[in-house]
């Protein structure tokens, strides 16, 4: 999960009073963070992925100031027109087609100000940006450069400028080639025939999205006024993400203007701060928290974190909800954050009064029958998330991506989508235990995630069994046995033919089958094992060959 770290003076300076540590380390969590780390000078704190607007201090002191009476109820953000305009060549339509812009005046960017605010843009590069493929941010130095401003489809051979930390002007398509931000973003625009591109009036380059910013506008502790433009492929992501930036340095004291964004077919003033409102069941949120509530109860612990409200019914408040707040968008939100408000360390625990008689869940009795086997046979279990990403999923084995259940907000690059196979990440632990005595025998049982082919919003689990050996002499006969073995302790008949997986030597790789009836009623096997093909093997850092299998049961 994302972890911010601040001084404690950056702090209160924003609250405006000194609380004592103690108090604050025990009121964080009460606000849903972790304390990762702490001493006398600064804090390390952790947030969930669905709270971005917590990704810098003054978002964390914004709530903070609600629990402790500092200011409570809905913050009000003044934003001026600044009637400049920025014209979105219609050629972006396909490449990257949405972007907001934002300035900000009286901005203060001394002491630790510039660090936390290039750490606050990357955090929300990962946390909504999808590592800049959804969302980019880039934000420069407004007194270097000439409004109105240009956001056009740039021929990559004919345009050039010096990128950030560079020296030698290079064309965009050189930027791609060579730059350390180029080379890791280009697979975001390199298969179109045009880049995206930020200019002034001058023709002065602010920003290739999503690539890198011009040398020209960089920041320094100097700089009094920004200009923050968000481009992406989501039009609500690029919205969110700019108001999340702009009510951050408002809270630190920041002007805030809009810009007029024209399209060929619209013309729309970005940032919009307009609140949005959803209303909220008294009764649902005592059913839901276990506490006894009023209209007026609501209304009070919703201002706790800063969340607006109007009292409509007896059973009904209507919560006003500031635009920074993405993470809402259903009333059970509105709910947990009546739980916060209230506190949770105020709610008393209670025993279900309910009586049951424990028996072994089904699904896990095959579970424990695979487990007994592969222990049986030397091997050692492991647990890895359900979590992975795309280059270790797909490119380390060496597979085509295809389609797969990916996660919203990811809470790192490392984990973007749910795992369709296992041995990759049986891949993973041997990679992290190379150091270890060798032969090493590892195992999994656990579900991979598939998008189901009938229903565009439902997944599918199925359950998988792997195994992974490494050693200097480690073969196709050997798997071959050992997953013979395993289906003759099921009491399976193995059915084998030759099989080619990209994740295999050819040739030294086979499918297997087989079926019958096994204590609760028919059960199908179906896999696949051999030897791993050498590229997979070094794509895993290993030196050693493996061989694997996987099979899966329905």
């Amino acid at each position: 999960m994302p972890v911010i770290t601040f001084d404690y003076e950056d702090l209160y300076k924003l609250l405006g009073i000194k609380i004592p540590q103690e108090e604050l380390i025990k009121l964080l969590p009460m606000i849903g963070s972790d304390i990762d780390d702490y001493d006398d000078k600064e804090i390390k704190v952790e947030f969930f992925p669905n709270r971005p607007d917590y990704l810098s201090v003054e978002g964390v002191a914004r709530t903070l100031k609600g629990f402790l009476d500092i200011e409570k109820g809905l913050p009000e953000y003044e934003l001026e027109e600044s009637r400049i305009n920025v014209e979105i060549d219609s050629e972006l339509k396909d490449i990257r087609p949405f972007i907001a812009f934002g300035i900000i005046e009286n901005v203060d960017l001394s002491g630790n100000k510039l660090k936390q605010v290039m750490e606050f843009q990357e955090d929300l590069h990962w946390v909504i940006g999808r590592d800049r493929k959804k969302v980019a941010i880039g934000i420069h130095n407004l007194d270097v450069i000439e409004p109105p401003f240009y956001y056009k489809a740039a021929d990559p051979d004919k345009e050039s400028f010096i990128a950030l930390e560079s020296v030698e002007e290079m064309s965009l398509r050189e930027i791609l080639q060579t730059h350390p931000k180029g080379k890791k973003y280009a697979h975001l625009i390199d298969k179109f025939d045009k880049y995206p591109l930020i200019v002034d009036s001058n023709g002065d380059v602010l920003s290739m999205p999503p690539i890198i910013n011009g040398e020209l506008t960089k920041l320094t502790e100097d700089t009094k006024s920004i200009l923050v433009d968000v481009t992406g492929t989501d039009e609500k992501a690029v919205n969110n993400t700019l108001n999340i930036i702009m009510t951050s340095f408002a809270e630190a004291g920041g002007k805030l203007k809009s810009l007029n964004v024209v399209y060929d077919d619209k013309e729309v003033q970005t940032p919009n701060l307009m609140t949005k409102t959803k209303d909220v069941s008294v009764k649902n949120a005592e059913k839901i928290i276990g506490i006894d509530l009023t209209p007026s109860d609501v209304a009070n612990y919703l201002a706790n974190v800063r969340i607006g409200s109007q009292i409509e019914s007896e059973d009904t408040v209507q919560a006003i909800i500031p635009a920074y707040r993405v993470d809402i968008l259903h009333e059970v939100d509105i709910i947990e954050n009546i739980a916060i408000g209230h506190c949770f360390n105020k709610l008393e625990p209670e025993l279900p009064q309910i009586a049951t008689i424990a028996n072994e869940n089904r699904s896990e009795v095959l579970d424990n029958i695979l487990r007994e086997i592969m222990i049986g046979m030397g091997f050692l279990e492991t647990m890895s998330l359900m979590l992975t990403n795309e280059d270790q999923h797909y490119k380390n084995m060496r597979l085509e991506e295809d389609e797969r259940v990916t996660v919203a907000q990811p809470i790192s690059v490392d984990r973007t989508m749910l795992r369709k196979n296992l041995i990759h990440g049986l891949m993973e632990f041997l990679e992290d235990n190379k150091h270890e005595e060798l032969p090493q025998k590892i195992f999994e049982v656990g579900n991979v995630v598939f998008l189901d082919e009938t229903c565009e919003t439902c997944t599918r689990d199925i359950k998988k069994l792997a195994g992974a050996v490494t050693y200097s002499s480690a073969n196709f006969t050997e798997i071959k046995s050992i997953v013979d073995a395993l289906f003759v302790n099921l009491g399976f008949k193995m059915g084998i033919e030759s099989y080619n997986h990209p994740s295999f030597i050819k040739g030294r790789c086979a499918k297997v089958t087989g079926s019958g009836n096994w204590r609760f009623n028919d059960l199908n096997i179906s896999g696949y094992f051999g030897e791993l093909n050498p590229e997979v093997i070094t794509n895993f850092n290993l030196e050693y060959p493996v061989i694997a299998f996987e099979v899966e049961f329905n």
